[in-house]
């Protein structure tokens, strides 16, 4: 598994990235935190990369370049001016892509979700907007696993399985000018993570800590290979960094390790 190469990008603002690497590397891959520079060949010769020399990219959360204009713009218009071309070749290829909190917003600025007609759209067909609440929320959240197998990052998650994954961000209501937004993602099996009330129930306040519509938490492209998600699963990889972690459990495996050994198991495949 130490074969399998992950870049964790990063820029200005980014603040995710040490999590992200270590959640990586805890179920055996070799993560490396890069700096968009690196990629760019804006950097001492020693440090710059090739994107085409990793196996997984991961787009960790934060605030880069302080959610200017939109959260995850700025870092979106940098990365399809200067990679688009090798970016959407990468996706193509089938390579997994996995974007968390900041992460989910810039794969949606960079129209590599929803995705609908294209591997990546010109334009975003949708935004993550600010809570409903118009504040930060930082909370435990419950996200139910919606999707009926064509996402790669939840085949080790049983259908309608629940897991506790917190959430931490600002702007995390999806919303679409498409009217039929929601439909096409259920149409196309795109919906991945949805949130949960304790009770299994929709959610309400603050189970749905954005007030994002149907309850989404989590969606894929088309093929299955990109996902984006607010809530944090990196940091719940194990037991001990769980709200109840005090209480009665059977395994030392948090909530968050299984998004990650799924991805791994797939991809080896």
């Amino acid at each position: 598994m130490k074969d399998v190469k992950v870049c964790v990008l990063r820029i200005e603002g980014t603040n995710c990235e040490d999590e992200m690497a270590e959640a990586f590397n805890m179920v055996g891959a070799n993560a490396e935190k890069v700096h968009l520079k690196q990629l760019i060949g804006k950097a001492p010769e020693e440090l710059v990369r090739d994107l085409e020399d990793y196996d997984i990219l991961a787009l960790p959360g934060g605030f880069s370049a302080g959610d200017y204009v939109r959260a995850g713009a700025i870092f979106a218009a940098r990365i399809k001016a200067s990679l688009g071309p090798q970016l959407k070749r990468f996706v193509e290829e089938g390579k997994p892509v996995l974007g968390v909190c900041n992460g989910f917003q810039i794969l949606v600025e960079l129209g590599l979700l929803p995705a609908f007609e294209m591997t990546m759209t010109p334009e975003p067909d949708a935004a993550l907007y600010t809570n409903d609440s118009a504040r930060f929320e930082c909370r435990p959240t419950l996200l139910r696993n919606d999707n009926k197998g064509k996402c790669i990052f939840t085949k080790d998650v049983a259908p309608k399985e629940v897991l506790m994954i917190p959430s931490a961000h600002g702007e995390g209501k999806l919303m679409s000018m498409d009217p039929d937004f929601v439909q096409k993602l259920e149409d196309n099996d795109q919906i991945v993570f949805r949130y949960v009330g304790p009770d299994g129930l929709p959610a309400e306040y603050p189970w749905n800590p954005n007030g994002s519509p149907s309850d989404i938490a989590g969606i894929c492209n088309p093929a299955g290979n990109v996902m984006g998600m607010m809530p944090h699963p990196e940091r719940v990889m194990t037991r001990f960094t769980h709200p109840d972690w005090t209480r009665g459990y059977t395994s030392q495996d948090g909530d968050g390790k299984v998004i990650f050994t799924s991805v791994m198991k797939q991809f080896l495949k």
